[in-house]
C-alpha cells in the first residue's frame, strides 16, 4: 500500500523558513515522481514542486522559484521541501503526491494517483 506522511508545517513569520518531509512507503521509490501540492482556504489546490526520482530532475512552480527547494533522501525514501524566504501568500495547507514516473509529465499536476494527508504551514506578516 502506497502511503505518503508529510510533515514539518507549523507557524512562521514573513522571511522564515521551513522544511516540509514526506516520507514513502510501499513502493520502489526510484519508480516514482514525488511532488508537494499546496491549498490554501478558498483557492484550488496547486502544484508546488515536484522531483523525478531516479534521475533528479525537478520542477518549480514560477511563484516559488528561488525560494523553495525540493530534494529527495533515496536511503530515507524521503522527499523534502525547504523553504525560505516564506510570504504570508505562502499560508497553505502542504500536499505530498506521488505518481509512477511513466505518468508524469515533468510538471506538477494535480492529477497524481496517490496523496498523503496534508501539513498546514502559515506564515504571519
Amino acid at each position: 500500500e502506497v502511503q505518503l506522511q508529510a510533515s514539518g508545517g507549523g507557524l512562521v513569520q514573513a522571511g522564515g523558513s521551513l522544511r516540509l518531509s514526506c516520507a514513502a512507503s510501499g513502493f520502489t521509490f526510484d519508480d516514482f515522481a514525488i511532488g508537494w501540492f499546496r491549498q490554501a482556504p478558498g483557492k484550488e489546490r496547486e502544484g508546488v514542486s515536484c522531483i523525478s526520482i531516479s534521475d533528479g530532475s525537478t520542477y518549480y512552480a514560477d511563484s516559488v522559484k528561488g525560494r523553495l527547494t525540493i530534494s529527495s533522501d533515496n536511503a530515507k525514501n524521503t522527499v523534502y521541501l525547504q523553504m525560505n524566504t516564506l510570504k504570508p501568500e505562502d499560508t497553505a495547507v502542504y500536499y505530498c503526491a506521488a505518481d509512477l514516473i511513466g505518468s508524469y509529465s515533468g510538471r506538477c499536476t494535480v492529477g497524481m494517483a496517490y496523496w498523503g494527508k496534508g501539513t498546514q504551514v502559515t506564515v504571519s506578516s
